[in-house]
C-alpha cells in the first residue's frame, strides 16, 4: 500500500496547536535594541529638513539615523521594470507614499524607540499626489520621478495587428476594478539582526533565505558565507514577504553602529501602509462571438498599480497575460498593459500574483456575454472550453498547457451543486417577487504554477541511529512541507514518518534554495526530495548487497508491508532481500548500523522542472442578496480544483480553504482605499474589513486528479487555486441575482452600500 494519496495529519499542528510556534517576535539576545522608523504622513512632497536633536537626546536612546547617515544601496526593481526607478532604504531628498521610513530610531526599549520617534521633526514641502492610475500617463500628471521623465514603469504591448471583431454577432465590453487588498499576514514583518566578528545574521519570517542572503550581501559588499539568513516559523506570507523589506535591510548597518542585536517588528498600522499590496488592475475587456454563444475575439486592457516604487507589483500583468485567454479556445486574444507608477504603498506577489486577475477578467465578461446573447451561463462555458484531447494546448498568447479535462470538471462542480434545481429555485423567488433573492455564479480557471520553473535543492541523509535526515530548499509557511516531505521519503523507502525529520529555513544549514511561492514546492522541491529519497535507496541496496552477500542487481527493496491499512502513518519493516528470496533480509537499522557514525549514507538532487504546470478547475457560488438592504450572503462555495496527483488531501484541503477565504474576501469584503490626498483610509482592522469563519459557508469540495507529465510526482500546485476560482464565482453569483432588476456589473468588493446603490440606480427594489 502506498503512503500517498491518504489523509496524513499534520505532524507541524501539535507544537502550533499547544506549546505554539516560534516567531521571529519570540525570539531575543542579550542587549537587544529596538528599532521605530519615522514614517510620511505626506503622499508626495520634497524633504526640507529632518531634526533628530531632540530625539537623541531622549531617554534610552542610542541612534538616530537618517538617509544622510548609511551608505547602502538603493533598491533597485526587477528585470524589465524601469531601473532608474530605485528605491532608497530612508527617503532622501523625497518622499513617494504615506508610510515611507524616512528616519529610524534605535533605543533600549521599544517603548524608549517610540516615544523619541514622535520627536523627530521632518518638514515636508507638499507636491501634488498621483492616486488614481487612469491619470498616469495623462500630460499634466504629477511625475513621481522627473529625472525619468515618465510615470510608466513597464509596458506589454501585443505583437501583430490589432484584434478585429467585425465578425462577431455579440460584443460586449467592461471596465473592471480589480481592487487592491492587503496580504495582512496574522504575523505582520518583523526582523532580529545582529553581528558575530565580521558575519552578518538576521533572522526574519519570510519565503526563503537565501535570495534575502544574497540581496543582504550585495547591499553590505559582503561575500554569501559572510552573511546567515535564518527563518524560524513564519504566520503567513501569501507572496508578500518573498522580499526583503528596506526596513529589514537597513538593520545590519543599525547593529553595526551601536554593536548590539536590533529588533524591528510593525504594527498592524505599519503593515497595512507598509508592507506590498496586491492585486490592483483596472481592466477593459472585450468579448466578441456568435449568436449561438461560440467566442471568436478577446481583448484585454491592464492599468496596473505599481505603487510608489515599481518591483515584481509591475510585472503581476505578464502572468495576467500569459494566463488571458483561460480555459478557452478562442481564435483571436489580444494583451497590453501598462504598469504606472502612484503615491500608494508598492505593490507586487499576492496568491495568485497576476493569475486570479487574469480570470476574474476572462470569467467576468463570459458571463455578461452569456446575458447579452439569453444563454445559460455554463452552457456558454461548455461550449468554448479547450477539449480534453487537445492537449498539450498552446493559446493565442503563446501559453501552452501541459493536461487538463476543464468540461469533466465544470460537469463535477454543476452536479454537486445541484444546478438545475438552483435555477428553478432562483426562477421562483423572482415569480414571487421575494426581496431576497438567489445568485449563481460560475467560473472556470486555469493557472500556471512554478511559473519559472527552474530547480530547488533537496537531499536525504541516513544517519548512524537509524533516522533519516531531509534538507529542502524550500522554505513552509503553513503548506505543511515537514509532513510532506516526509511522505515522500516514507513512500519511497517504507522508512516510518516519525523516523524522518526535515530541515529548512537556515543558510547555514541548507546550501541553497529558491523562494517558496507561485505553488512551486511539491513539484519542484518535492520532487527533489522524491528523486533523492530514490537514490539513497540506490545506495542503501549496495550496502545490502555487501551484507547479504549478493549482487547489487539481485537485491530488491521490499515496501510491501511498510504501511498499514488502518493507519498509514505507521509503517512495518522495510527489507532488503534477493528478489524471490525473502527469508533472508537486511533493514534499514541494519543498513545504518553498518555506517560509519561521521559518515552518513547521503544522496542529493538539484531537480529541475522542464516546465510549468496548470492546475485548473471550476467553482460555483450560491448567494442570496436581500434587495431592500443590498447586504449579500454567502450560501455555498461548490470548489473542483485539480491539481494532478493528490499528495495528501487533508493539506490539500487545508490549502483549498484558505484560497477559497481570501478569494472570496476580495470579492465581498476587502479593499484599500485612498482619499485625494493620499492618505490611506484602511489602515486598521476597523477600516479593512478581514473577514472571519462567520462570514463563510462550510466549503463544499469536489475531488479531481489530472496527473501532469512535467514532474515525476505528477503534481500540480494547489496553494493558489482556491483564491483564482473562488473570485470570480462570487462576483457572477451576486451580479446573477440582480440582473432580472437592471444591474449588469457591480465592481468589487460587493459591499451592501455598492449592491444597494446599484439597485437603486437601476430603479430596482
Amino acid at each position: 500500500m502506498s503512503i500517498l494519496g491518504n489523509r496524513v495529519e499534520r505532524r507541524e499542528d501539535l507544537a502550533l496547536l499547544t506549546t505554539g510556534g516560534t516567531y521571529v517576535d519570540d525570539i531575543t539576545r542579550n542587549g537587544v535594541a529596538h528599532v521605530v522608523y519615522v514614517r510620511s504622513t505626506i503622499a508626495h512632497g520634497r524633504i526640507l529638513s529632518i531634526d533628530v536633536t531632540d530625539s537623541l537626546a531622549a531617554p534610552g536612546v542610542l541612534a538616530v539615523v537618517s538617509a544622510a547617515d548609511i551608505d547602502l544601496p538603493p533598491i533597485v526593481p526587477i528585470t524589465m521594470v524601469e531601473q532608474a526607478m530605485v528605491r532608497p532604504v530612508l527617503a532622501t531628498d523625497r518622499v513617494r507614499f504615506v508610510g515611507e521610513p524616512i528616519v529610524a530610531v534605535v533605543a533600549d526599549t521599544r517603548e524608549a524607540a517610540i516615544d523619541a520617534a514622535e520627536l523627530v521633526i521632518v518638514e515636508i514641502d507638499s507636491l501634488a499626489p498621483l492616486i488614481d492610475p487612469r491619470l498616469a500617463t495623462a500630460g499634466d500628471a504629477p511625475l513621481l520621478y522627473p529625472e525619468v521623465g515618465t510615470n510608466v514603469a513597464l509596458s506589454f504591448t501585443q505583437r501583430g495587428e490589432p484584434v478585429s471583431f467585425d465578425d462577431c454577432d455579440i460584443v460586449v465590453t467592461r471596465t473592471i476594478v480589480n481592487q487592491r487588498v492587503a496580504a495582512a499576514p496574522i504575523e505582520s514583518r518583523s526582523a532580529l539582526c545582529w553581528w558575530e566578528d565580521t558575519r552578518l545574521v538576521l533572522e526574519i519570517g519570510c519565503q526563503g533565505p537565501h535570495p534575502i542572503r544574497t540581496a543582504l550581501a550585495a547591499a553590505y559588499g559582503l561575500e554569501p558565507d559572510q552573511v546567515r539568513v535564518i527563518c524560524p516559523d513564519v504566520g503567513g506570507g501569501f507572496g508578500a514577504k518573498a522580499q526583503l523589506p528596506a526596513e529589514a535591510m537597513l538593520l545590519g548597518e543599525l547593529a553595526r553602529r551601536i554593536g548590539r542585536p536590533v529588533r524591528w517588528s510593525e504594527t498592524r498600522s505599519e503593515n497595512l501602509v507598509g508592507m506590498n499590496q496586491g492585486r490592483g488592475q483596472i481592466q477593459a475587456v472585450t468579448l466578441g462571438g456568435t449568436r449561438d454563444g461560440q467566442f471568436l475575439a478577446y481583448r484585454l486592457h491592464v492599468t496596473q498599480e505599481a505603487g510608489a516604487y515599481p518591483n515584481m507589483g509591475a510585472m503581476l500583468p505578464l502572468a495576467t497575460r500569459i494566463m488571458a485567454s483561460g480555459v478557452y479556445e478562442i481564435p483571436k486574444v489580444q494583451f497590453d498593459s501598462v504598469s504606472v507608477v502612484t503615491n500608494t504603498t508598492p505593490t507586487g506577489a499576492y496568491r495568485g500574483a497576476g493569475r486570479p486577475e487574469a480570470t476574474a477578467a476572462i470569467e467576468r465578461i463570459v458571463d455578461v456575454f452569456a446575458a447579452e446573447a439569453g444563454l445559460d451561463p455554463a452552457e456558454v462555458r461548455r461550449r468554448n472550453l479547450i477539449p480534453a484531447d487537445a492537449f498539450p494546448y498552446t493559446t493565442p498568447t503563446r501559453t501552452t498547457y501541459d493536461s487538463g479535462d476543464y468540461a469533466g470538471a465544470l460537469d463535477r462542480a454543476l452536479n454537486a451543486a445541484g444546478y438545475a434545481e438552483l435555477r428553478a429555485e432562483q426562477a421562483a423567488r423572482h415569480e414571487r417577487g421575494d426581496s431576497k433573492v438567489l445568485g449563481i455564479g460560475i467560473s472556470c480557471y486555469v493557472e500556471i504554477t512554478a511559473m519559472p520553473g527552474g530547480d530547488e535543492y533537496g537531499s536525504v541523509e541516513l544517519l548512524a541511529d537509524g533516522t533519516v535526515r531531509v534538507i529542502t530548499g524550500s522554505t513552509p509557511y503553513g503548506q505543511g512541507h515537514q509532513t510532506s516531505w516526509a511522505m515522500l521519503v516514507a513512500e519511497r523507502t517504507g522508512i516510518p514518518l516519525d523516523r524522518i525529520t526535515v530541515e529548512y529555513g537556515d543558510t547555514d544549514v541548507v546550501p541553497r534554495g529558491e523562494v517558496t511561492g507561485g505553488s512551486r514546492s511539491l513539484q519542484i522541491a518535492g520532487a527533489a526530495v522524491f528523486d533523492a529519497s530514490a537514490k539513497l535507496v540506490d545506495l542503501a541496496r549496495e550496502r545490502a548487497a555487501d551484507l547479504l552477500e549478493a549482487a547489487v542487481d539481485d537485491v530488491v527493496l521490499d515496501t510491501s508491508s511498510a504501511f498499514d491499512a488502518a493507519d498509514t502513518a505507521a509503517a512495518g519493516d522495510a527489507r532488503f532481500h534477493v528478489a524471490g528470496s525473502p527469508a533472508v533480509s537486511v533493514g534499514w537499522d541494519d543498513i545504518a548500523a553498518s555506517l560509519d557514525a561521521d559518515s552518513p549514507m547521503f544522496a542529493l538532487s538539484d531537480f529541475v522542472a522542464t516546465g510549468p504546470t496548470f492546475p485548473f478547475g471550476a467553482h460555483l457560488a450560491v448567494v442570496e442578496v436581500d434587495t431592500e438592504t443590498g447586504h449579500v450572503e454567502l450560501q455555498r462555495l461548490i470548489a473542483c480544483d485539480d491539481a494532478g496527483r493528490i499528495l495528501n488531501p487533508l493539506i490539500v484541503d487545508g490549502q483549498v480553504h484558505g484560497g477559497l477565504a481570501q478569494g472570496v474576501a476580495q470579492a465581498l469584503f476587502e479593499e484599500v482605499r485612498y482619499d485625494l490626498d493620499g492618505n490611506p483610509l484602511t489602515a486598521t482592522f476597523i477600516d479593512y474589513a478581514i473577514p472571519s469563519a462567520a462570514e463563510f459557508p462550510m466549503f463544499e469540495r469536489v475531488e479531481m486528479e489530472t496527473p501532469t507529465p512535467i514532474n515525476p510526482l505528477g503534481a500540480k500546485g494547489i496553494g493558489e487555486s482556491g483564491t483564482i476560482g473562488s473570485t470570480p464565482a462570487v462576483h457572477n453569483a451576486v451580479i446573477d441575482a440582480v440582473r432580472h432588476l437592471g444591474v449588469d456589473h457591480i465592481d468589487m468588493p460587493l459591499t451592501p452600500l455598492r449592491v444597494w446603490s446599484a439597485l437603486h440606480k437601476a430603479g430596482g427594489n
